[in-house]
């Protein structure tokens, strides 16, 4: 019995491969992580299992696939699954939550300072204009607002990092209780309403139909405060031709983005990467020397317990 890790990239699957063969799997790797839809069919047509990332599982990868009976994707989002057809094969499907809360709000506090300070411009100025700041528009948090689309686990630990640096914490998520707002120091409110009155704004929802460019051009007009504007969480939440537009037009202060619409990236992304009021950073928000084992570790006894019969509390289908 096989299990395939489709989309590799990280340093050792000697982790998962310890694991899986106590079991009696075993495990091959693909190693052309973004190589075509094609071959990574063809590797997978005798797998039981697959480990993903960012490849599209849709009905006519499953139904080329008539052995698999389990797919754990590496990460918490999993749009590019199509829970319904894998739930109507019998795929059982899996992602891994609970392992990133820590280095993704970290993360995100390091792209809201960089962004508010202009570091990477005040480093590269550092000869030409000594003693002078990058940017004229440095402000200071502890009289503003401080705006949290989506208060998960990650949105969450965020806000309690956060919550004493601004005058005010704002929150939108009608997932969550009322008690979880108030143990996380955060006031709920409408979406119009934390748009509006936020001078700066971090996302942290999962990418569903209802949150995809949620941030455009007419949800960015609502904005009153030209506020920071922080994405650790998908890259489709945002409308990133959207985004550029607001920076040239000087609707928002800066952006710090760590997800991408499309990646890895594209030429046509360039000026918004290349922007001297955004912040670039490549998908690793995720990333720690603890996540990352974290990550592996879930991902492996997740996908024995969906071929087991287990009960899994990451269990999508």
């Amino acid at each position: 019995m096989k299990i395939g890790v489709l989309d590799s990239g990280y340093d050792s699957y000697e982790l998962e491969q310890k694991f899986v063969k106590k079991f009696g799997y075993e495990l091959e790797i693909f190693e052309d992580h973004f190589g075509s839809i094609d071959d990574k069919v063809e590797f997978s047509r005798d797998k039981t299992g697959l480990f993903i990332r960012q490849t599209l599982i849709d009905s006519a990868f499953l139904e080329q696939c008539p052995q698999l009976r389990a797919i754990v994707r590496y990460g918490i989002g999993y749009d590019n699954i199509n829970l319904a057809e894998a739930k109507a094969r019998h795929v059982k499907v899996a992602n891994v939550q609970g392992y990133a809360t820590y280095c993704v709000s970290d993360h995100a506090m390091a792209l809201l300072f960089a962004c508010l300070r202009s570091l990477p411009r005040g480093e590269e100025d550092i000869h030409k204009r000594f003693g002078k700041p990058p940017i004229q528009d440095i402000f200071e948090l502890h009289d503003k607002t401080l705006g949290i689309i989506g208060l998960g686990r990650i949105g969450s630990r965020f806000a309690l990092n956060c919550h004493p640096l601004f005058k005010k914490v704002l929150g939108v998520d009608p997932y969550i209780s009322e008690v979880k707002f108030k143990k996380a120091g955060v006031i709920r409110t409408g979406l119009k309403e934390l748009l509006t009155e936020s001078h700066v704004i971090s996302i942290h929802c999962n990418l569903t139909e209802e949150t995809h460019h949620l941030i455009n051009r007419e949800t960015i007009a609502m904005m009153k405060n030209k506020p920071v504007i922080i994405n650790t969480a998908r890259g489709p939440v945002t409308d990133e031709r959207d985004i550029l537009w607001a920076l040239n037009d000087k609707r928002i202060h800066s952006a710090g983005i760590d997800v991408w619409e499309d990646e890895p990236l594209t030429p046509k992304q360039r000026p918004l990467t290349d922007h001297p009021r955004v912040i670039s950073t490549g998908h690793y928000a995720w990333y720690s020397d603890n996540s990352s084992r974290e990550l592996q570790k879930k991902a492996a006894v997740n996908m024995i317990g969906l071929l087991q019969g287990k009960k899994v509390p990451d269990r999508l289908t």
